[in-house]
């Protein structure tokens, strides 16, 4: 996986999703996160912080205390590719000061300490607006943060990296593609095909995943699957045998329909996995490409330009 360090999942339109190498600092500032800024809408917060697991050393004992700090707008940084320790060591860090204590050795303690300790989070949740978010080490699956990450949620446009991985898998690059009246109707975000027109597969691909192209989306599943509903249920099929077993599928492009679901723990699992394919990571770090008809397409993931360590990502928004 190119030494992949962690997967970044919110789920609240907009959504967003982010493949990132490095250590993380979590600095307590609104401005942080690049998802958000200070004219984002605000949403209750939970009434109890997130935890998380300690990796503090077997043989000590971290009492962690926690206060926030939001007098400075510095960008957040991810760290240097390849170096995940300090996302291990602390997820956040947020003017934390920690004390340690040497463990006990009695039969009873020793049996106390066998049970991971917990860091809270102070302050973290008072700058996440979105109600849905999962962080997991993409190398080893395990859970960095969570808050309501099997709520199941409408997954907009993040959802396309299904219709994107099973497409490059279907289709070879050169293969042509026609557009049906029920593609080219499609809403924005579109790349405005026409019906008049054939179009390479390869060209598709990349506006489905770069400019989250619904028109495309729609032309791919049809050309895969003969239809777009048939299409939908191979894509849930794709994310139960990826371990998404909360996803159901009801559109290629993701735009919000009866029955249509995912979490963010799901998202997780389905950019984890897409993330091992090459072409598919491949495709995932252009800011921009140009078709072979000549038109530029221009990556929606701005954090791949605006936060330091990102390696790729898919956002996806809806009205509702």
């Amino acid at each position: 996986m190119n030494r992949c360090s962690f997967l970044f999942i919110t789920l609240l339109a907009p959504c967003v999703f982010t493949l990132s190498s490095g250590h993380l600092h979590l600095q307590a500032q609104a401005a942080a996160l690049p998802v958000l800024s200070k004219t984002a809408k605000k949403s209750p917060q939970a009434k109890t912080l997130p935890q998380l697991s300690s990796l503090a050393p077997s043989k000590t004992v971290t009492k962690v205390t926690c206060s926030a700090d939001t007098s400075s707008d510095t960008p957040v940084i991810l760290g240097s590719k390849g170096n995940i320790s300090s996302v291990k060591e602390r997820v956040a860090k947020i003017s934390c000061s920690t004390t340690t204590k040497s463990t006990i050795t009695s039969k009873r303690q020793s049996k106390s300490t066998r049970k991971s300790k917990r860091i809270q989070l102070a302050g973290i949740n008072k700058h996440i607006t979105s109600k849905s978010v999962f962080i997991l080490d993409a190398e080893t699956g395990e859970t960095i943060f969570a808050k309501a990450p099997d709520n199941p949620r409408q997954p907009a446009s993040t959802i396309k990296v299904l219709t994107g991985m099973i497409a490059i898998k279907r289709l070879k690059n050169n293969e042509k593609v026609k557009v049906s009246r029920h593609a080219e109707k499609m809403p924005r975000s579109k790349v405005y095909l026409s019906t008049r027109k054939k179009y390479k597969a390869n060209d598709l691909i990349n506006a489905v995943l770069l400019a989250s192209a619904n028109d495309a989306s729609v032309a791919l599943a049809e050309k895969i699957a003969g239809s777009e509903a048939d299409f939908a249920k191979l894509m849930t099929l794709h994310a139960r045998l990826w371990g998404a077993k909360n996803t159901i599928c009801r559109t290629a492009s993701g735009l919000t329909a009866k029955g249509q679901q995912s979490t963010a723990r799901d998202l997780a699992q389905i950019f984890r996995h897409a993330m091992q394919d090459k072409e598919f990571a491949g495709r995932m770090k252009r800011t921009k490409v140009k078709t072979s008809y000549g038109k530029l397409l221009r990556n929606h993931n701005r954090a791949l330009w605006q936060v330091d360590g990102a390696l790729a990502g898919k956002t996806g928004y809806t009205n509702n």
